[in-house]
């Protein structure tokens, strides 16, 4: 099951309470103060994780909470720090306070570590309060409870390459082909239910790409039509779109009409992604009418084309090749991932 999208409720620890206690001897029936602090309470910490993929996690354990922190004890001893309670979480998770509407916090890098909400201090012991004029106060103070709070967590998935097109377009095809992602492949819309992450490697090189193939879109899906527009988010932080059309035209379709309906889906979401380097894949050459097709196509539309047909296997290197250059003119070599 693939979650990306949640709801949770987060307390951070209670700071524990100070200690009254005095100081007791054989030879100093009255010794001073010596009440210890209270211990803080624990944090609620945010940890990426880059083998963490979804947030299931999240969906059925809605309530996390840090540890109260030791109350003070006698002979100066202050109370034990509460353990933080630590969320691990998939890289693109923003948290969006759900009183507010702010986002508070993102994840992008693997071990970025984020406190949500802090524990609170804990509480003074009597010692504290000892003054020259008062030898033996007898006050402590409470521990100062922690920080709490109801997030929204939305999941934006980190890849390079974002793929979109219309159902049966080929794009779980060209997925398998060309990633060790293997999404299901059928002749039907839909096949594919949720965005699959997908890592193209460059063995030559050592060096590997992030694909996200986002479910297929349909006319109105902005709208939230069809799979809807809670999978767009997911190409929103994508170095380069590789828009997957047919080319052949299959049940009538119009390859150039196609492309302007999915240009015009992605401005409706998000203005941005238009400003966005984009590739069109046009797949399915193998068939009689892509030639045709793809004369027409060229004359109304000026864009970078791949010519390639994920069933054979034609023009997918020269693909994988063309999107490298890409990422790396946008983002440079050293912030391409490297094979392990």
């Amino acid at each position: 099951m693939f979650v990306d999208e949640c709801v949770i409720k987060v307390q951070a620890g209670d700071g524990g309470r100070g200690c009254v206690s005095f100081r007791r001897a054989k030879f100093e029936p009255w010794g001073g103060p010596n009440g210890g602090d209270g211990g803080r309470g624990g944090d609620i910490v945010l940890v990426g994780d880059d083998n963490t993929n979804n947030l299931i996690d999240f969906k059925y354990r809605q309530h996390w909470k840090g540890e109260r922190g030791e109350h003070g004890q006698g002979k100066d001893c202050t109370g034990r720090e509460g353990r933080s309670a630590i969320l691990k979480m998939p890289l693109g998770t923003v948290f969006i306070n759900e009183e507010t509407g702010q986002t508070v916090a993102e994840i992008t890098e693997d071990g970025q570590q984020v406190v949500l909400c802090k524990g609170g201090n804990g509480g003074w012991g009597n010692t504290r309060f000892k003054t020259s004029t008062n030898r033996a106060p007898r006050k402590a103070n409470p521990g100062q409870p922690g920080e709490r709070g109801v997030f929204r967590l939305v999941l934006k998935s980190i890849a390079d390459v974002g793929l979109v097109g219309f159902p049966n377009a080929g794009k779980s095809t060209l997925t398998n082909a060309i990633t060790a992602a293997r999404p299901k492949v059928a002749a039907y819309p839909f096949t594919t239910l949720h965005p699959q992450i997908g890592v193209i490697d460059y063995p030559a090189t050592g060096q590997r790409l992030m694909l996200a193939d986002v479910p297929g879109l349909i006319e109105g899906a902005s709208e939230n039509r069809g799979l809807g527009h809670r999978f767009l988010r997911h190409i929103e932080r994508c170095a380069v779109l590789l828009l997957l059309v047919d080319m052949a035209g299959v049940d009538d379709r119009d390859p150039r009409d196609d492309y302007e309906t999915l240009l015009s889906e992605l401005k409706r979401y998000d203005v941005a992604l238009l400003e966005k380097p984009r590739l069109v894949g046009a797949n399915k050459m193998d068939l009689a009418p892509a030639a045709a097709n793809l004369a027409k196509f060229k004359r109304r539309h000026k864009v970078p084309i791949l010519e390639i047909s994920c069933l054979t296997g034609a023009g997918l290197e020269q693909l994988k090749k063309n999107l490298l250059k890409r990422v790396i003119a946008l983002r440079g070599s050293d912030k391409i991932m490297r094979m392990k």
